[in-house]
C-alpha cells in the first residue's frame, strides 16, 4: 500500500511539473505514432478533455426525456443553445440534448426537441454521467425532476 500510494504521489508530482508536462507530450506524441490508435486516442482525449473540464460549458444539465419512442426514458444532456432554423421549424421553442450510449459515452445522438417535452433532473451532470456510464449500476442518492416554471 505505501509503495502504491509513493508511485501515485510520484506520479502526481512529475505530471505537474515543467519535466512531467515535457514526459506527457512525449508520450502523446508516441502514442500518436500508433497507426490507427492514434484516432481512437486523439477523439478520446476530445472528448475527455471536454466532459471532464468543469471549467467549460460542455454539458450544462441532466434531462430525462422518452427516446426513441414514447414510453422509454433516457437521460439526456443539454449541449448548446442553438436556435435558429430548427426552432422555426418545430415553431416552439427548442432544447438541444445529447443522448450518450452506455458504456461509452463518446458516442451517442444529438436531438432537438420541445423544451416542453425535456424534464429537469435534479442531479449534478457529473452523478448522471456516472448513472450512464455504469449502465444504473451507480446510482445518486435520489433523482428527482425539477418544478417545471
Amino acid at each position: 500500500i505505501i509503495l502504491l500510494f509513493l508511485i501515485i504521489l510520484t506520479t502526481g508530482i512529475l505530471v505537474t511539473n515543467i519535466l512531467g508536462r515535457r514526459l506527457v507530450a512525449l508520450w502523446e506524441k508516441l502514442l500518436n505514432r500508433i497507426p490507427g490508435f492514434n484516432n481512437i486516442y486523439n477523439i478520446l482525449k476530445k472528448v475527455s478533455d471536454t466532459v471532464l473540464n468543469t471549467s467549460s460549458q460542455s454539458f450544462k444539465k441532466a434531462f430525462l426525456i422518452q427516446y426513441p419512442s414514447k414510453g422509454i426514458w433516457v437521460i439526456a444532456f443539454q449541449s448548446g443553445d442553438y436556435r435558429g432554423e430548427a426552432e422555426s421549424i418545430i415553431g416552439e421553442e427548442t432544447i438541444n440534448l445529447f443522448v450518450p450510449t452506455t458504456p461509452n459515452p463518446t458516442s451517442g445522438f444529438f436531438i432537438l426537441i420541445p423544451k416542453k417535452n425535456a424534464f429537469e433532473l435534479d442531479i449534478s451532470v457529473e452523478d448522471a454521467f456516472k448513472l450512464v456510464i455504469s449502465a444504473g449500476v451507480v446510482t445518486p442518492n435520489s433523482v428527482k425532476i425539477k418544478d417545471k416554471k
